[in-house]
């Protein structure tokens, strides 16, 4: 895989240089101490959303580079936005429109929760090379069929994509019009044989492993050449450092709301 990964900048900055396991820790228990954040106080938020914009910029990742990326959670903002005019309880007007007060603060619990979620996930995507989340995952003790279904994921996920892109070429080749309303069935058939291409690619890969010797678990890569160390405690000790602020925060929350 190369360094020009979709998700991936190769901008050698010191968050690129932390080892990845600290970087996958602090980023799960930042996302879950955002979850526990209280949804109806908004400051703890917004301090958040300073905090990260503060990384981004240390770590030279541009807004215009996050915002096209961010767009994956537009279901669930779509979502936020009916659930003011589903829930019920009492009412407040808004612009004209009569919305469900509790409806109202789960939208935004869903919204600023979700966003800054996927953000701080784009971060660390943004600042991990995919080929390094195995080795994290590792030694993080993770379960052995958990981290090769990570690395086979990772690994397999641009050639299906390039897979889907020569279907796509062969059928607008062809005449097909995919945004046509007759064409549903063509699309579904594409996405059918698109499955039995993987299903069947997966077997040839699986034989192609098991005749090397594959024992189902990836081996471990530390001591090979050019595979970082371990984190020392001194980058466990900085990596804590906005999980901690994080936790702070959320009790903070808690504590004033």
């Amino acid at each position: 895989m190369s360094a020009g990964h979709p998700l991936y900048r190769d901008r050698g900055g010191r968050l690129h240089r932390v080892p990845v396991e600290v970087k996958i820790v602090a980023a799960f228990g930042v996302v879950l101490a955002i979850v526990a954040t209280p949804r109806d106080v908004v400051w703890p938020y917004a301090v958040c959303a300073v905090a990260l914009l503060s990384v981004w910029f240390a770590a030279d990742i541009p807004l215009r580079w996050i915002a096209p990326r961010m767009l994956i959670e537009l279901p669930f903002v779509v979502l936020a936005v009916l659930l003011p005019f589903a829930e019920g309880g009492s009412r407040t007007d808004v612009l004209g429109f009569s919305l469900s007060t509790h409806g109202l603060w789960a939208a935004w619990g869903i919204v600023a929760k979700g966003t800054l979620g996927v953000a701080v996930s784009l971060t660390l995507a943004a600042t991990t090379h995919p080929r390094e989340l195995p080795l994290g995952l590792g030694r993080l003790h993770v379960p052995a069929f958990v981290t090769t279904i990570v690395l086979l994921m990772i690994r397999y996920v641009d050639l299906l994509a390039a897979e889907a892109d020569r279907m796509r070429t062969a059928r607008l080749a062809r005449g097909d019009s995919p945004r046509a309303l007759h064409q549903v069935g063509a699309t579904a058939r594409g996405v059918g044989g698109l499955f039995l291409r993987s299903y069947e690619r997966g077997e040839r890969v699986h034989l192609a492993m098991a005749s090397r010797g594959f024992t189902g678990s990836i081996p471990a890569m530390d001591g090979i050449a050019g595979v970082d160390p371990p984190a020392s405690r001194r980058d466990w000790v900085l990596g804590s450092i906005p999980v901690l602020l994080a936790v702070c925060i959320a009790v903070a929350a808690w504590c004033v709301r």
